[in-house]
């Protein structure tokens, strides 16, 4: 009856061995792959509209494409955070310098996209010096991530494993 069962667990570790791991690191490496294309796009997103001052909506759609390439689903969030000049009391306007407080306000993806849909044009512009991110989070549950949950007990909405971000002061003015 000892060998009986000793049989059994050493076959069970053998399939484990032979299937499971090796099936958890290809996914792993899927996943990699997967988040070094989508840091690449959002990367290349993020610098584009800090180099023309301008997110546009063909820009927009180019970055969901890529990321959406890799097989999963993602949550897109974008935050320009503008530049309000709040001039102080002090200044000196003859030379051009102004001594003040500078204050950000941001303005979220939901109002940059609905800025780009309801221009004329199709872009958002944004002015030198305000600040431009990005964040990508995968939204789906990958196989490397439905593996480790089964041998880690790792569960939650909260949990994903591919993300980028990128963020960036934009340095030039966006016209038309």
């Amino acid at each position: 009856m000892s060998d009986t069962l000793i049989t059994i667990v050493a076959i069970f570790l053998a399939a484990i061995l032979m299937f499971i791991f090796p099936l958890l690191s290809v996914s792993e490496r899927s996943d990699d792959i997967s988040e070094l294309a989508v840091q690449s796009a959002t990367t290349e997103f993020v610098d584009n509209a800090r180099a023309t001052g301008k997110i546009t909506m063909e820009n927009y759609s180019d970055l969901v494409a890529t990321t959406h390439a890799t097989g999963n689903t993602y949550d897109i969030e974008m935050e320009v955070k503008v530049l309000d000049e709040n001039v102080g009391k002090k200044s000196a306007w003859t030379q051009g310098v102004v001594i003040g407080e500078n204050i950000y306000y941001s303005v979220y993806t939901s109002q940059i996209l609905e800025a780009i849909q309801n221009s004329d044009t199709g872009v958002y512009t944004m002015k030198e010096g305000d600040i431009f991110s990005v964040s990508v989070k995968n939204t789906n549950k990958t196989l490397s991530q439905t593996i480790r949950s089964v041998f880690y007990s790792i569960s939650g909405n909260d949990v994903y494993s591919i993300a980028a971000q990128a963020t960036g002061v934009v340095t030039a003015t966006g016209s038309y």
